[in-house]
């Protein structure tokens, strides 16, 4: 595998490598690797200090923010308070000074008592406990060697985990599953202790050793997996259940949040009782020998671990599964599944996972079961828009921080004081989003305009007051001879090149503009004034805004034209209505007469562009006419509308994995959707019914896209009920 190493940012580090039940479904004793019988009990001094020293290196070369320690076993209070102490403050004293330090405990909780949770409290150890349900789950497999039942000194542990003082130590219960239980009898009693987090996993198993499957049962984990999911849900998921959140993060486009499924890169590396360095401990589920590396903390660094083949073979993402998994739309959420459960003899670890029929079941039934809102309409996304240039706004006060001065306080104090219905009126329009967007560059950029450009917010605090007839008087920068104040209009201050400071004084008529040389009045500021240039709606009431003025409407990569003259403005705005009135009597339902907003006119090309800015704005090419100018409206609107979706929406994951056949050739699953969503739209309108047929494998190979997330799949059955519409009406 080529590419750089991925950087352990967990460790497991093994301290005592017997345990005191006999749990007969435990990978480590019981399965094909034995190589725990040649382990020493007790993890060492030298293991513990060269760990310790390895660790900090480790992170210390990759800038590490902070790395996990898990200590385990066997069972790791075995190893008793005093070995403990000794782990914990040798992994402190090295690893704190340069990241850092989460460790954690994973153990079976029949030790546990008040010693063991001092010296957790004393370090912040976190603590998770294995308890599989109620009393007859946890019976079946959680036993001593005499056949004792264990539950009662678990249950001791989790009493004692929820007092106060030990409460923020308590990182949750993991349950193994096993179909002969009873789900909901074993969800109901973990969830009675009140943990934290609930982690349910597959037992593990390969296709040499598969799990056990009551005949006649397809799928019988995902059945006992979904009728938990469905007690969790009518519950009011009452606690975090990892493996659940997981597939509900990937289905909306979400990172895998377990190592069981999905296709982050692995990051975990064991160290062994006798300072050997494995790869993770389930993988000796498969064979003896399955997680060896012939590396041990004493002549090697993590780096080597980290760049082993069989560890690299689970950093490769999708790359790193097979063609049959490749190829599957569940891929993204189940990830292949877990790597150990995927191994065969003959073929080693590149199948499906012995599990795959459940997981798929897993995933659609979890899919099935979550609804899905309904896609934004036009008022929503211009809501959302407003959201974001909002946060963005924010983002940029925070980000100057103090570089602004007393004057950027000034300033902010003011806006602030306008802060209602005309400042989202301002904030709203599309090119603020081009403002906002080209000022926080220039500040990550350390750009000397950045601090000036930001004082652009005063032009729209001016605004604003003006929507709103308060009463303010907010000092404003003019340049280029121009005061903007937008969604309002231009006035003309003095000749090109020339810029200058000026008061906006807003009254109950209109505003005043105090400046060196005099005083405007513009006491409707919709109409035309000397020297005042108010924003257009040529094509009349409820028509677009020809935006020819904004300073920020340039962001289409295509150049705008200068401010169009009366009868040229007039002009397009009526060829622009009636391209309009053909779409709302042709396609009604996909014209969306509330969209766009905004037009602005460019100087050439052959078709709409959607630039660098908020939901609403359309670049144009003024020549357009008739059916042409139809036709691209209908086009800007549909990307219009899909860029905004993606500001508020995952549509897709993983783009670029794949590339799927349509009519414009393979393309990644981004173009092959905007297509789709664009050409349906267009062959609805004047296409035909041949034009419609064409894009049939287009929505087929959408429809199988593993890339899309459940609002993605959503849209793309929109797509779908669009063209049967235009097909049946043909």
């Amino acid at each position: 595998m080529t590419g750089p190493l991925v950087p352990f940012r967990e460790i497991v580090l093994k301290v005592h490598s017997r345990c005191d039940l006999a749990c007969d479904h435990c990978y480590v004793y019981e399965a094909a690797d034995q190589s725990w019988r040649d382990q020493p009990m007790t993890v060492s001094d030298d293991v513990i200090s060269r760990t310790a020293r390895r660790l900090a290196e480790h992170a210390e070369t990759h800038g590490l923010p902070s790395v996990s320690v898990i200590l385990h076993g066997g069972e790791p209070l075995l190893a008793g308070v005093d070995r403990l102490r000794r782990v914990c403050a040798e992994l402190t004293a090295a690893v704190t000074p340069v990241a850092g330090l989460d460790l954690r405990i994973h153990t079976n909780g029949v030790l546990l008592g008040p010693r063991y949770l001092d010296l957790f409290e004393e370090f912040g150890v976190g603590v998770g406990i294995s308890l599989d349900g109620d009393r007859a789950a946890n019976d079946r497999h959680r036993r001593y060697a005499d056949g004792r039942s264990s539950h009662a000194q678990v249950l001791a542990a989790v009493e004692l985990l929820q007092q106060d003082r030990y409460r923020p130590l308590f990182l949750g219960l993991l349950c193994t599953v096993d179909v002969a239980n009873d789900p909901v009898a074993a969800h109901d009693a973990l969830v009675a202790l009140d943990p934290p987090r609930i982690d349910y996993l597959l037992p593990h198993a390969t296709w040499e050793a598969p799990p056990v499957r009551p005949e006649g049962a397809a799928t019988p984990y995902a059945d006992w997996l979904l009728a938990v999911f469905d007690r969790w849900e009518e519950q009011g998921r009452p606690v975090p259940v990892r493996l659940f959140e997981s597939v509900l993060s990937t289905l909306h486009g979400g990172p895998s949040l377990t190592e069981s499924l999905g296709l982050a890169p692995t990051d975990i590396v064991v160290v062994e009782t006798d300072g050997s360095l494995e790869q993770v401990d389930s993988l000796k589920s498969a064979y003896e020998g399955a997680a060896a590396t012939g590396f041990s903390v004493f002549q090697d660094d993590f780096d080597a671990v980290a760049a082993h083949p069989g560890v690299r073979a689970r950093q490769r993402g999708l790359a790193g599964v097979g063609d049959e998994c490749r190829r599957c739309p569940v891929v993204r959420s189940c990830g292949g599944g877990h790597y150990t459960h995927r191994y065969r003899a003959d073929r080693g670890f590149d199948n499906p996972s012995v599990y795959c029929a459940d997981l798929m079941a897993l995933v659609r039934g979890i899919e099935s079961r979550t609804p899905v809102p309904e896609l934004p309409g036009p008022d929503q996304l211009t809501l959302s828009a407003l959201e974001l240039n909002r946060t963005l706004l924010a983002r940029l006060h925070t980000e100057l921080d103090g570089r602004g001065g007393a004057e950027w306080a000034a300033l902010w104090e003011l806006t602030t004081a306008v802060d209602g219905a005309g400042l989202d009126t301002v904030l709203a329009h599309p090119y603020a989003r081009s403002w906002l967007l080209a000022t926080l560059g220039a500040l990550r950029e350390g750009r000397p305009e950045a601090v000036a450009t930001a004082g652009r917010l005063a032009a729209y605090t001016a605004a604003a007051a003006v929507h709103d007839g308060a009463e303010l008087t907010v000092p404003v920068r003019w340049l280029d001879g121009r005061l903007h104040l937008p969604t309002l209009g231009e006035l003309r201050l003095g000749g090109p090149g020339t810029a200058g400071r000026a008061e906006v004084v807003v009254g109950r008529s209109g505003f005043r503009v105090r400046h060196a040389t005099g005083e405007r009045h513009i006491a409707r500021p919709a109409e035309p004034a000397p020297d005042w240039h108010p924003v257009r709606r040529p094509g009349g009431r409820g028509a677009p805004v020809l935006e020819d003025l904004d300073p920020y409407r340039d962001c289409f990569g295509s150049p705008v034209l200068p401010r169009l003259g009366a009868r040229e403005a007039q002009a397009w705005g009526s060829r622009v209505a009636r391209a309009r009135e053909r779409l709302a009597a042709t396609v009604p339902r996909l014209a969306g007469t509330e969209a766009p907003t905004t037009l602005t006119p460019l100087a050439r090309g052959a078709g709409p562009v959607v630039g660098r800015h908020g939901f609403g704005a359309l670049g144009l090419p003024v020549g357009l006419a008739g059916e042409p100018l139809a036709v691209a409206l209908l086009r800007g609107l549909r990307r219009a509308t899909l860029r905004a979706l993606l500001d508020v929406a995952d549509l897709y994951d993983l783009d670029g994995a794949w590339r799927h056949p349509s009519p414009w050739g393979p393309l990644p699953v981004s173009r092959l959707l905007a297509e789709t969503y664009e050409g349906v739209a267009v062959a609805a309108y004047d296409g035909g019914a041949r034009a419609l047929a064409e894009l049939r494998p287009a929505l087929a190979a959408l429809e199988r896209a593993a890339e899309l997330t459940v609002t993605g799949k959503r849209l793309v059955a929109t797509v779908r009920q669009e063209w049967e519409e235009a097909s049946r009406d043909r």
